[in-house]
């Protein structure tokens, strides 16, 4: 376990975003408003992952008024994998944190987070009365319940778009996880296999405003299944 860092360290924040134009614009305001009361150095990235409603064109609006901003577009859909290995691979702060660029948290709870990694190698948000459809949560229910099972690692909500990590308990050469959803299940047990300790933190989960849902389309989650699979055996 490396030493544990200043409390004002670095942060990196991403944001993965697909069709995101109505939120993306209050989500890095929400970041902006949040970060200065943890760190003065920090960076704020959004990944969008060949959106067609715009959402770049609101990003790189926001880019010219805040240095601190980037956009790192994808030129076609890669799928939420892909679009969290981006966001690692282009971090450039000590402590690395992302959240799902939808609006339904906000980062007013990241602080929780940093003041519960001293002695951890990352920190696992979890979503307290969770803001989605009955059929989304017992699709989550049971997914946490496989991984839990498959994997040996005991989380409360492996899926909770709201994590934080130390930067060197993330290998992203190490990735195997595609498209689907099942590459939080792996940053989570490739960085546990290493040693690295972690902490769960409860989150507020705010409903959806505006845009549409994209994680539970059939082809995702027959994905995440596969690659569940794959990274099972690679484990043997």
């Amino acid at each position: 376990m490396p030493n544990d860092l200043n409390p004002r360290s670095s942060i990196s924040v991403f944001f993965p975003c697909f069709n995101e134009a109505a939120n993306v614009e209050r989500v890095i305001t929400d970041a902006l408003a949040h970060l200065p009361a943890i760190t003065d150095d920090f960076e704020i990235l959004v990944i969008d992952d060949g959106s067609t409603d715009g959402t770049s064109q609101v990003v790189e609006a926001m880019v010219l008024s805040n240095e601190r901003v980037r956009l790192l577009p994808h030129t076609e859909n890669l799928g939420y994998g892909m679009a969290l290995r981006t966001g690692f691979q282009a971090a450039q702060k000590d402590l690395v944190f992302y959240a799902d660029g939808d609006g339904q948290f906000s980062l007013s709870d990241l602080s929780s987070l940093v003041e519960a990694l001293p002695g951890h190698g990352f920190v696992l948000g979890y979503r307290r009365n969770r803001a989605d459809p009955l059929y989304r949560r017992l699709n989550g229910w049971l997914w946490t319940g496989l991984v839990r099972v498959v994997l040996g690692v005991k989380v409360r909500d492996v899926d909770c778009g709201f994590k934080l990590f130390r930067r060197e308990a993330i290998d992203v050469e190490q990735l195997i996880s595609g498209r689907g959803a099942a590459i939080s299940a792996e940053l989570i047990s490739r960085a546990h296999r290493s040693g690295y300790r972690f902490a769960q933190v409860g989150v507020t989960h705010y409903p959806r405003k505006s845009g549409e849902q994209s994680g539970n389309s059939p082809k995702v989650i027959l994905r995440s299944f596969v690659d569940i699979i794959r990274l099972w055996r690679g484990f043997q």
